[in-house]
């Protein structure tokens, strides 16, 4: 069984007790899902919908997801967005730093 976005329900609950904020610029999520800034969005770390696993699935704020979109995340890490946000490398959640270790796509 799986969710509207493919992502089978073991892992979307597995996420959701990890990712209590964002996995790119850290901000806390909110209960009420007032604020794009706030609200959690499911992230594919690597941009493929076939990778579904545990590794590869996240929750990101909107604001960081609609600003990465389908940008590879070596070229979203040196996008003016992550500049003004301090988004770097080391500030990402470590589920993201596994992804860029295992890839070693970025110097």
């Amino acid at each position: 069984m799986a969710n509207r976005w493919g992502i089978p329900i073991d892992v979307e609950n597995f996420v959701k007790q990890r990712d209590k904020t964002c996995v790119y610029c850290g901000v806390e999520f909110s209960k009420d899902n007032s604020s794009r800034k706030t609200k959690p969005s499911w992230e594919h770390i690597i941009n493929d919908i076939k990778i579904n696993g545990k590794d590869n699935i996240a929750l990101c704020c909107v604001s960081c997801n609609a600003s990465k979109g389908a940008k590879l995340l070596e070229d979203w890490l040196k996008s003016d967005y992550c500049k003004k946000k301090n988004i770097t490398i080391d500030t990402v959640s470590t589920v993201v730093q596994n992804v860029i270790s295992k890839t070693n796509t970025i110097d």
